[in-house]
């Protein structure tokens, strides 16, 4: 409950951490309605699920201390270190988005594995839908796009997924029962 408590404190706002990638944290196991998620470095991570979008948490503090800017192409992840960077495909399009996290969650159960903000549901173009099917592929961009999403910017435009790697992708999402 304790961890909880200060986790939940430190989202209520105040003196924010500068926008920085260093240094990375990954934290301690933590448990929320539940379910008990343990951060992990996790450099392969790829996964597929579902993406929702938050944004009424304006100027609160994420999870690493920054504040919550609904306009950045931020987003939140369970267990994944933080800062990392992913990238984001909207299954439905194959529209490609590099994303900065920053925040924890989503703790709902029914299959999402990002919280993206406002910003970054616009950039994919999953806003409209608010819930969305998604691949999540940690990755390492260039210190360019780095900089553009650490200022809230979004990063260089990535090719859209081939028709062929999409179907694949929408097949093994629904393979796993989602």
């Amino acid at each position: 409950m304790a961890a909880v408590m200060a986790m939940l404190s430190a989202c209520a706002g105040g003196n924010f951490r500068p926008v920085s990638d260093a240094p990375v944290r990954i934290g301690p196991p933590y448990t929320v309605r539940g379910t008990t998620y343990v951060p992990a470095a996790a450099p392969a991570y790829d996964a597929l699920g579902y993406a929702s979008w938050y944004g009424n948490e304006s100027g609160n503090r994420t999870a690493n201390g920054e504040q919550f800017r609904p306009g950045w192409i931020t987003a939140a992840h369970t267990t994944l270190p933080l800062p990392t960077y992913v990238e984001v495909t909207a299954l439905d399009t194959g529209r490609r988005i590099l994303v900065r996290v920053n925040d924890r969650g989503p703790f709902a159960r029914n299959g999402r594995i990002i919280d993206l903000s406002r910003g970054a549901a616009e950039q994919l173009g999953v806003r409209a839908q608010g819930h969305a099917p998604v691949r999540v592929r940690r990755v390492e961009p260039n210190e360019k796009d780095r900089k553009r999403l650490r200022e809230g910017k979004p990063a260089a435009a990535l090719t859209p997924v081939a028709p062929a790697e999409l179907q694949r992708l929408r097949t093994r999402l629904a393979a796993n029962g989602q």
